[in-house]
């Protein structure tokens, strides 16, 4: 799976870039048909407690999968943007072992 990671308005470390790829790659445990994906790290200026904003996209055949989390830490985002893509990932394929 590609990876995408984006970093707006700032430059992200190797650290957390790896902590971003390794997190994303878990939900290919999940789901093998992720063709790729990308990984939006911004700060909101707008709140000043949980300015971290992750956004991830996963494109799959047939559909594409959002999660979009705001915490204070990036690392805190992508866990739960992830988590929340994990449950979509899951709810897809049970849905496509029923149709067949």
């Amino acid at each position: 799976m590609e990876i995408k990671v984006h970093s707006i308005h700032f430059d992200a470390d190797q650290k957390l870039i790896e902590f971003i790829q390794q997190r994303v790659n878990k939900l290919d445990q999940f789901y093998s048909d992720i063709i790729s994906s990308e990984v939006y790290l911004r700060i909101d200026k707008n709140s000043v407690e949980g300015n971290k904003v992750a956004e991830i996209r996963l494109n799959t055949p047939g559909k594409e999968m959002f999660a979009k989390k705001q915490c204070k830490s990036f690392e805190e985002a992508t866990d739960l943007a992830a988590e929340a893509l994990r449950r979509q990932v899951r709810r897809k394929k049970g849905k496509l072992q029923q149709v067949y």
